[in-house]
């Protein structure tokens, strides 16, 4: 006697969860979430590198304290952004975008580091993207 065996109905992706503009937004979200978290907290120990080096002397001109201790808002401010674009990067990652220009024109202006500067602006691009795809596909 044979018997019939129901098979369980296939488990399938959501499309939008398989469309490659889709993929791509995760990706630069965790990207654009993980990296000004870390970057901020090393403001705060320097491990990566010595940061007040990078800050022009016309913005330490003008901050109260040295530059260290702007570097502590300075990774204040980028943990917070990081945390904004993993809860909201339709918000948070127009902050990043900005927060990059700034960082950049402080370093075109300042300590003259070119090359870094012209990583941030590719870092920009991909901000700018994640910030477009966000208002695609972050719709809470």
């Amino acid at each position: 006697m044979a018997t019939l065996q129901q098979e369980a109905p296939a488990q399938t992706v959501p499309f939008t969860q398989r469309d490659a503009g889709y993929q791509a937004f995760l990706m630069l979200r965790i990207a654009f979430s993980v990296a000004p978290i870390l970057f901020g907290l090393d403001k705060f120990f320097n491990v990566l590198t010595d940061w007040p080096q990078y800050l022009a002397g016309w913005v330490d001109d003008l901050m109260p304290g040295s530059a260290q201790d702007f570097m502590y808002a300075v990774g204040a401010i980028e943990i917070v952004a990081g945390v904004l674009v993993a809860v909201r990067p339709r918000y948070g990652a127009p902050v990043v975008v900005l927060w990059l220009a700034g960082i950049i024109f402080t370093l075109v202006t300042g300590p003259g580091y070119y090359d870094v500067a012209l990583r941030d602006f590719g870092l920009l691009l991909g901000a700018a993207t994640l910030a477009r795809l966000a208002f695609a596909y972050d719709r809470r």
